[in-house]
C-alpha cells in the first residue's frame, strides 16, 4: 500500500477534468506536494499545486520535468488526447496523434520517473484509462486506450463525475489495489469481456 499523506505526487494533465480533481482530491488527502502538468502551466488554477509544463510526446519535455520533479514518489499517467479518429477513414495524423498521447506519452513519463520513485523509497504508478480501453470501437482512442491497459498491467454514454473518479482512483493508491474501476459502466464492460461477443457489440446480432 502507499501513503498519500506527505506524499509528493505528478499529475500529467492536471490543468481540468480528471487531473484537476485528482490534485484537489490528493491535497485533501494530506499530500504533501503535488507537480500539476499541462502544455501551458498557466491553465494549472489549485493555489497549492506546483504547475510544471509538459508535452509528453516530446522527450525533451519528459526530461525537463524530471528534472524539475526529483522528489516524486506518486506518479498519475492522466494527460490523453482524444479526437475520436477512424482507423478508416480519418486523417492518419489524427490517428498518430493519439497513440503518441495516450500510449507513448505515459510510455516516456513513466521510464522517467521511475528511477526517480525507486531513488526516493518506492512508491506508485496510476494510469488513467477508459472503458474504451476493451471494446473494439473502431477509433484510435480505443486502441491507444486498450494500448495503455496492456501497458499497465462503440459505447454511447455519459462521462463519469472526475470527482467521482478521482476519489475511486485515490482510494486504490491507498488500498494497494492493482486495478480500479471507477464507475458503472466501466465495470459493466469489464464484466462482459468473457462473455459472447453479441453481449458486448450488439451489430453482431443483426
Amino acid at each position: 500500500m502507499t501513503a498519500i499523506e506527505s506524499a509528493t505526487v505528478l499529475v500529467t494533465g492536471g490543468g481540468r477534468g480528471i487531473g484537476k480533481m485528482l490534485v484537489e482530491e490528493l491535497y485533501a488527502r494530506g499530500a504533501d506536494k503535488v507537480y500539476a502538468t499541462a502544455r501551458d502551466p498557466r491553465a494549472v488554477t489549485h493555489p497549492r499545486a506546483a504547475p510544471l509544463s509538459l508535452e509528453v510526446t516530446d522527450p525533451a519535455s519528459v526530461a525537463a520535468a524530471a528534472e524539475q520533479a526529483q522528489d516524486v514518489t506518486i506518479l498519475i499517467n492522466n494527460a490523453g488526447a482524444s479526437v475520436r479518429a477512424s482507423h478508416l477513414d480519418s486523417p492518419v495524423e489524427n490517428v498518430r496523434r493519439e497513440m503518441e498521447t495516450n500510449f507513448y506519452g505515459p510510455l516516456l513519463v513513466t521510464r522517467a520517473f521511475v528511477p526517480i520513485i525507486e531513488r526516493n523509497g518506492g512508491g506508485h504508478i496510476l494510469n488513467v484509462h477508459s472503458a474504451r480501453s476493451w471494446p473494439a470501437d473502431e477509433t484510435a482512442y480505443g486502441a491507444s486506450k486498450a494500448a495503455l491497459w496492456s501497458q499497465t498491467a462503440g459505447i454511447d454514454a455519459p462521462k463519469a463525475d472526475p470527482r467521482d473518479v478521482a476519489v475511486a482512483a485515490l482510494d486504490g493508491i491507498e488500498a494497494g489495489a492493482h486495478e480500479v474501476l471507477a464507475d458503472d459502466i466501466t465495470r459493466w464492460v469489464k464484466s462482459q469481456l468473457s462473455a459472447d461477443l453479441e453481449a458486448l457489440y450488439a451489430q453482431l446480432k443483426k
